[in-house]
């Protein structure tokens, strides 16, 4: 080791790196033989490294033994003479025939592709039958596009969370004079001495405009009394009446008697609408995570129970809306003052109380709500298009398989939060509107994808049509079509229920 240790493995002066090999690529064609003849001299024999049968014990020693485009034994005086040379004449020749391919190239006429020479699939056709089949799909493409192509509209692209609280996705122009005439209507009822409430319901039917969306909700939810003087009144107790409820219950959460709770709980928040950023912000994170655990602590005949996260989405953003005038996806909750985030935190929970206290049965013990509300929604899909209800006895696919996630998260997973809160509206304004209406909403949303459904023909391809139904551009057109559809099942179906038992 210590006589190679003036030798160095890395030449610092490389005046000729390596040995001189024909390079050849798709521009620069093989050399021609009869030019070749002199294009390498040959090494020296007293340069060649004779390569040892033993086991190389060393790093310098399998170097010496390894023939390398480097040579390790040339030094920094090496000779340059001992290496390769290039012969002029194969230079020359090489280079006039570069020039003459590039001018070829540049003077041949640009040529615009046919259809028959567009690639199919963008892929390299390798052989001629091939070729053939391609253009015949080409051809095909062209000739018979696709329906489902031809039949959609053309409407203005909208944001997977833009304006969560009130986006119209219709592309239609805004009815101003209608809405100004709502909103006046609206006005009118809030401001009354005694709302009524029956009007209310009928106003909030088909929409509630953004800026009185908040004290509606709450009037509706029965959280606020329609008398207008008691409602500062109301609104105080019931917030001091939450955080007392803090105070006294939250601190248990690390007892062992609740730790699988609040473990569950916590390990939901985050997975909350997790696209849109105001739900991963730890202080609206630990907010939820307040809610949900006193709400489960008071409700010990069903607990927590995975969905009902989702439920306080829709009520945090109407509440949070009344305080923040631009859209609220992207907006920093830690700029509100302590008591206004308060506020927003005890009117959530409540309205949520209020909502959860009609399901509750969804919740319990093996959530036999849920499971008849599947059962009835077999029966009435059987009885207004059975072509579908066959279409899944056909491929064995079960209505708990899909619709399990309809009634638990109330199609918060399969429409955007703006279209959950606009549909919302028209719950709160339902008698019934969480626990039966809803029922038909789910009729309703499951028809409007009868074409794609029966063009499905397999157990899988129907599961994940029905997991992932492509919804993320509607908006309030669209909702209210639903809406539209799913009172008209309510109304040949609801009071008569015969008319869908077999």
């Amino acid at each position: 080791m210590a006589a190679d240790s003036s030798r160095q493995f890395w030449k610092r002066s490389a005046k000729l790196p390596g040995s001189i090999q024909p390079v050849y690529g798709a521009q620069h064609p093989p050399l021609d033989p009869r030019l070749t003849k002199g294009f390498i001299k040959d090494r020296s024999k007293g340069n060649a490294l004779p390569l040892k049968s033993k086991k190389a014990s060393s790093f310098h020693e399998f170097a010496r033994s390894t023939s390398d485009a480097w040579d390790i034994e040339d030094d920094e005086d090496a000779d340059p003479s001992r290496h390769q040379t290039l012969n002029s004449k194969v230079a020359l020749a090489t280079a006039v025939q570069v020039l003459e391919n590039h001018s070829k190239q540049r003077e041949r006429p640009e040529q615009s592709l046919t259809v028959d020479e567009v690639p199919t699939n963008c892929r390299v056709i390798k052989s001629s039958s091939e070729a053939h089949i391609s253009r015949n799909s080409a051809d095909a493409l062209i000739r018979h596009p696709l329906h489902k192509q031809q039949s959609l509209p053309l409407r203005p692209v909208i944001p997977l969370v833009a304006r969560i609280s009130d986006q119209n996705a219709s592309g239609a122009p805004p009815m101003t004079v209608r809405e100004k005439t709502r909103m006046e209507k609206f006005r009118q009822l809030l401001s009354s001495p005694s709302t009524d409430l029956d009007e209310l319901r009928k106003c909030s039917w088909s929409g509630v405009p953004r800026e009185v969306r908040p004290v509606t909700w709450r009037l509706l939810s029965g959280y606020l009394p329609a008398n207008m003087e008691r409602r500062m009144q109301t609104l105080q107790r019931k917030r001091e009446e939450y955080f007392g409820f803090i105070q006294q219950y939250y601190d248990s959460r690390n007892e062992e008697h609740h730790q699988d709770t609040y473990r569950q709980i916590h390990i939901d928040i985050p997975r909350t609408n997790p696209l849109i950023p105001l739900f991963q912000q730890p202080l609206v994170q630990e907010i939820f995570e307040r809610i949900l655990f006193i709400w489960a602590i008071r409700h010990p005949a069903s607990g927590y129970v995975q969905g009902i996260n989702d439920l306080v989405t829709p009520f945090f953003v109407v509440f949070l809306s009344e305080h923040v005038e631009e859209d609220v996806e992207n907006f920093d909750v830690q700029s509100l003052g302590e008591d206004i985030l308060q506020s927003i935190e005890a009117d959530s929970f409540w309205c949520m109380s209020k909502l959860l206290d009609g399901i509750q049965d969804n919740y319990t013990f093996a959530q036999p709500g849920i499971q008849k509300k599947v059962k009835a929604l077999e029966e009435l899909v059987s009885r207004i298009d059975d072509q579908v209800h066959n279409h899944f006895a056909k491929y064995e696919v079960e209505y708990l398989q899909f619709a399990f996630r309809w009634m638990n998260n109330l199609l918060m997973r399969e429409l955007p939060l703006r279209c959950t809160i606009r549909l919302w509206d028209t719950y709160q304004a339902e008698s019934e509107g969480f626990s039966h209406f809803h029922l038909y909403v789910c009729a309703a949303f499951l028809i409007k994808w009868r074409k794609e459904i029966l063009d499905e023909e397999d157990f899988q391809g129907l599961l994940m049509l029905l997991q992932n139904l492509p919804t993320i551009h509607w908006g309030n057109e669209e909702i209210g079509l639903l809406l539209a559809e799913a009172y008209r099942l309510k109304y040949m179906f609801a009071d008569a229920p015969n008319h869908y038992r077999r």
